[in-house]
């Protein structure tokens, strides 16, 4: 089964910055933690990154759900330039009451000169009908309030013009 969740919000800045921002930047400042969702503290294996078929390992602080250290893998499965990235997560190193992975958009759209249209959409995949109930509570609560706190630190790095960590 799966769960979808997608939020929208607009962006003042150019189109090339709201694209690369979130993909070619510091992971850890983007995901840095909420409730049970470790913070992320550096990836490997990272030499191709913001390449279609590119793959990194992310590590993560340890937290209620598990030990820290490595956490999962982060693949990008496509990129198109000033428009969107398709990525995957999967390889969870810790428990995810039945999800097995999450596949994430990032959609951008120029509407006037700095202004940006930014629609980031996630599916997360759960294949264990005992957790349906629980995934679906996890995807439209936490979630969604997690996927608001990573669009909120992406636009602080924006608005910071933080550096690209890859091309």
């Amino acid at each position: 089964m799966t769960f979808e969740i997608k939020i929208e919000t607009i962006f003042q800045c150019s189109l090339e910055r709201a694209f690369k921002t979130p993909m070619l930047c510091d992971l850890s400042k983007i995901h840095t933690g909420y409730g049970f969702m470790p913070k992320v503290t550096h990836t490997t294996n990272d030499e191709n990154w913001g390449k279609p078929g590119a793959s990194k390992k992310v590590y993560v602080t340890k937290s209620l759900t598990q030990n820290g250290g490595f956490g999962f893998i982060d693949n990008i499965l496509e990129r198109n330039e000033n428009k969107h990235w398709k990525i995957e997560v999967d390889e969870f190193q810790f428990w995810m009451i039945g999800f097995y992975k999450f596949a994430a958009e990032w959609n951008v759209t120029e509407l006037d000169k700095n202004k940006v249209r930014i629609i980031y959409a996630y599916c997360l995949y759960s294949n264990k009908p005992v957790f349906y109930f629980f995934n679906w509570i996890f995807a439209k609560l936490f979630w969604k309030s997690y996927m608001k706190r990573v669009v909120e630190n992406v636009r602080k790095m924006v608005n910071n013009n933080e550096p690209y960590l890859y091309e």
